[in-house]
């Protein structure tokens, strides 16, 4: 993320002009773009150094000069650290409006904070403002062509420095406002389509990630079930921008959800909407950490409440039976991918709040409580590998299983775990024991096919359970643990 010198700053007032103002500037800087865009495709006219000027992200800018004694939130986010200006640019603010009025609106009430918003000298790279994607095609026009005259991703200008703490702040520049800016959140968006099959704006704020496909049929058939229901859900949007509406026959529903090519897409997300903005996504990342990273660091642009693991494990322990559940306390991290980003000695905290809730949930769904509970669902360290075949390596891996005490392996959790205390999403990891390769119990085909033809659809329904749960305690979901101490402003 980079701060650069802006101008033509007008002082704004409340929340919801800055944001309406950020949405004017966004909307004729993105049409200028565009329209210089179709007009060179179409005659080769370049745009003016004038025009050029114009494709430039607006800017929200957030100053707290203290009267007096500064005040003490308990609040994990929307809070300074102390008096300046605080500054970021922003990408398509009337679709974050929701997210930058609550943060602006606790800064203006605690803090008589100041606002003004610009234009910023960032620019706005063609390909973001490319909806279809086939705009080219046919133009005869190619990308180091366009490149000459139009601005270009610039791998220099987009990056997490201030999520991981390499930020540096210059002394004649803003503090900055939040983890990302303007151009790394329209880069992870055009990812997330890519990599999802669907829009961006169908993610919802409550994320569930699993790591096998009997769990998108689950979901659908939960999602076309609550469609039919007069409550809160009002949509299914599925691979390839298909949308299920509620008062959609149930036939013809069923016979689209059934037609979706799911498998055109490398991670295909499932989107249940709901009237209040609180619905759930449900996204099949496929299997390992590297898709677990990267999906992660995409999701996380669009600032969600909580995201959950939710898939099957191995179980290292001769006490647990297939079918039983791991509720992860602890990771052991031999995924390697983030070692540079969040080295492996770096402890991954457990959220008081999301344990609480997937256990209430695992209750709730099973009917189980005190010891009938507890032997259904271990509380341990889960231990995520990025070799699948780890088995192999028995003789190196014994001695690390006994000394963490893990109690199940996988290859996302702890992934997910890590990117979630890195990107401050909360998070929380649910297994299944769908194996014990320890003890003689392997996966095959007959057995697996019967376990997960029971154990899926109970599985799902505790994780939404669990986020029904959380759903009432937004704000202090938003833990103090994943916060640094020279946060950015904005959670």
């Amino acid at each position: 993320m980079r701060l650069e010198k802006s101008s033509e700053f007008i002082d704004v007032s409340t929340p919801d002009e800055a944001v309406d103002r950020l949405t004017a500037l966004h909307a004729s800087a993105t049409a200028a773009l565009r329209d210089a865009l179709e007009r060179y495709l179409s005659d080769r006219t370049p745009p003016t150094p004038a025009e050029r000027a114009l494709f430039r992200y607006p800017e929200l800018r957030v100053t707290y000069r203290p009267e007096g004694v500064m005040p003490v939130s308990a609040r994990a986010y929307a809070k300074f650290q102390g008096p300046g200006v605080y500054a970021t640019t922003i990408t398509q603010p009337q679709a974050f409006r929701p997210y930058l009025l609550e943060q602006l609106r606790h800064l203006i009430a605690d803090y008589g904070a100041t606002l003004a918003v610009g234009t910023s000298a960032q620019d706005i790279p063609y390909p973001y403002v490319v909806e279809r994607g086939d705009e080219l095609a046919g133009s005869g026009v190619t990308a180091a062509e366009l490149a000459r005259f139009f601005p270009v991703p610039l791998l220099a200008a987009v990056g997490d420095e201030i999520a991981d703490g390499l930020w540096e702040q210059p002394p004649d520049r803003p503090r900055p406002l939040a983890l990302f800016d303007a151009v790394r959140v329209d880069f992870s968006l055009k990812r997330l389509m890519h990599y999802t099959g669907t829009d961006w704006r169908a993610v919802q704020p409550w994320i569930l990630l699993t790591n096998y496909h009997r769990y998108v049929d689950q979901f659908v058939r939960w999602g076309l079930a609550q469609l039919r229901e007069d409550g809160r859900f009002v949509r299914l949007v599925l691979p390839g921008n298909a949308v299920i509406e509620r008062d959609l026959p149930e036939t013809e529903a069923i016979a689209r959800a059934t037609a979706v090519a799911w498998h055109r897409f490398q991670m295909p997300a499932y989107h249940l909407v709901a009237k209040d903005g609180h619905g759930v996504t449900l996204v099949n990342i496929g299997v390992g950490p590297a898709n677990a990273k990267n999906i992660t660091d995409h999701l996380a642009v669009l600032r969600p409440h909580c995201w959950l693991m939710i898939g099957h494990c191995g179980g290292l322990r001769q006490s647990q039976t297939i079918g039983d559940y791991v509720l992860a306390h602890a990771y052991l991290r031999q995924d390697g991918i983030l070692d540079d980003a969040v080295p492996p000695d770096i402890p991954i905290p457990a959220l008081a709040e999301v344990q609480v809730a997937l256990q209430e949930a695992a209750a709730l769904v099973t009917g189980d409580r005190g010891e009938a509970l507890k032997r259904r669902l271990r509380t341990g360290t889960v231990m995520t590998n990025d070799d699948r075949n780890w088995e192999l390596r028995w003789s190196q891996e014994r001695r690390r299983i006994n000394l963490s005490r893990a109690i199940a392996v996988d290859m996302e959790s702890g992934t997910i775990a890590a990117q979630g205390y890195r990107l401050r999403v909360p998070y929380g990891t649910l297994l299944c024991v769908s194996d014990k390769p320890l003890h003689g119990e392997i996966k095959l085909p007959g057995a697996a096919n019967a376990f997960y033809e029971r154990a899926v659809g109970e599985h799902l329904r505790i994780a939404l359970a669990a986020l029904d749960l959380l759903r009432s305690q937004r704000e202090s979901l938003h833990s103090r643990k994943l916060r640094s101490f020279d946060e950015p402003v904005f959670r």
